[in-house]
């Protein structure tokens, strides 16, 4: 049989494998996060006719005469070019700016994607809805602080159900001691300020005027009840200030309060602010605590991503505390992840390794929120191989068909 016949079968048969990649690249063209396949082809071995001949006795050299048999698929590369950003409106939807792929999990093995279609499961954990493989990360421990040098866990956004408090540490005094007052005169301020179970108390700060540009200042306290537990303050000091009226030297500025059944209030006031000008009479001293740092008691009713991955959680009482921090990983080779459906990865032999840490950091992309990213299948260039491979696919038909009528000629020589 001819030679011609195979060669041109094996182009048929490479041919049908490149137009399946095509189609199932346009099949994916609006598929979240999805990367487009190509087809590499190569020749197969070579039939030797007649070899190669070296220069001799003043005739030259003669090349190799050899006849291919054929071609056949070298390798299917998967481009992981970025895909154009999409915005979406969806909070929890997320997208990688740059290098990386998302870890998730299936609870038994774990799974890289740029697909970051999520959401909040009824257990409040990060998932995607699609698949229901879950996103790792880093949990915050109850203070915010974040240890990336942990294992990896699911990450989980308690709404409703996380409630937070923080005592009160520091106190900012600003304002105007008026200059007119004689000495044992008294200006009396108040400030709201919290326990570490968001308590409340009535703080006192009464300044007394012992001399020229000199001060004392005393604490007193209340509880939520109205009780006086004044006697369980240590604090108090005095204050100077210079012929200019700004401050020169504070001696004293903590308070510590001992409490029952809360860590006590170690509290550092800030008197920085403070002057002593003549005041206009009709508005006198206005010192008084502009800032302190406490909050009471707060229910989680939100929460933000950040572009380096940090999951912060906003607070019914005006806090924010990270709850955690999503893991991007990135590979050696990407291009050799083996794909396993669902727009999900996993290692191969020749993708190297995944180094996880967070994003940002060590050639990681960053997360943009409310986005997806976007297939990155050109149609253009999809369409104009398609156009080629059928081509070629009519062609290597044809040398089919002259082969055939070729053997049909054989075949009639006796008749």
């Amino acid at each position: 049989m001819q030679r011609s016949l195979f060669t041109a079968v094996s182009g048929l048969r490479n041919h049908q494998v490149k137009l399946d990649v095509i189609g199932n690249n346009i099949a994916n063209v609006n598929t979240v996060a999805f990367k487009a396949s190509r087809v590499r082809f190569q020749d197969v071995f070579s039939q030797t006719l007649r070899g190669a001949s070296a220069p001799l006795g003043g005739r030259g050299g003669t090349n190799p005469a050899q006849v291919g048999m054929g071609m056949t698929v070298s390798a299917i590369d998967t481009i992981h070019s970025q895909g154009s950003p999409q915005y979406t409106g969806n909070y929890t939807d997320l997208a990688i700016q740059g290098s990386g792929y998302f870890v998730v999990t299936d609870g038994m093995n774990i799974y890289y994607t740029r697909d970051g279609s999520f959401s909040r499961a009824a257990n409040g954990e990060l998932v995607n809805s699609a698949t229901g493989v879950k996103l790792l990360g880093w949990m915050a421990d109850a203070a915010g602080n974040i240890d990336t040098a942990g294992p990896l866990g699911t990450l989980n956004i308690p709404l409703g159900e996380d409630y937070v408090a923080k005592a009160t540490e520091n106190v900012t005094i600003a304002g105007n001691l008026d200059a007119m007052l004689a000495a044992g005169d008294e200006h009396v301020t108040d400030v709201l300020v919290y326990d570490s179970q968001g308590g409340v108390y009535t703080l006192t700060l009464t300044f007394t005027k012992t001399g020229t540009n000199t001060w004392n200042w005393d604490a007193a306290m209340t509880d939520a009840s109205g009780t006086d537990i004044s006697t369980s303050i240590t604090g108090g000091g005095d204050i100077e200030f210079n012929e200019e009226g700004a401050l020169s030297t504070v001696s004293g500025s903590t308070l510590q309060v001992s409490l029952t059944g809360v860590n006590d209030l170690n509290i550092t006031l800030d008197f920085s602010g403070l002057t002593q000008l003549v005041a206009d009479p009709m508005v006198g001293s206005t010192a008084q605590a502009n800032y302190q740092d406490g909050f009471p008691a707060g229910e989680l009713e939100g929460f933000v991503i950040g572009k380096t991955g940090v999951i912060s959680g906003i607070y019914t009482n005006g806090m924010v505390k990270d709850l955690g921090q999503i893991a991007l990983a990135v590979f050696p080779n990407p291009e050799g992840l083996q794909k396993v459906g669902g727009n999900m990865y996993t290692v191969s032999a020749n993708s190297g390794l995944a180094r996880v840490g967070t994003p940002g950091n060590e050639g990681r992309g960053t997360i943009e929120t409310s986005a997806l990213e976007m297939s990155n299948v050109d149609l253009s260039y999809e369409f104009t191989e398609m156009i080629t491979t059928t081509r070629a696919y009519q062609a290597n038909s044809r040398v089919i068909t002259s082969s055939d009528e070729l053997l049909q000629e054989v075949v009639n020589l006796k008749r």
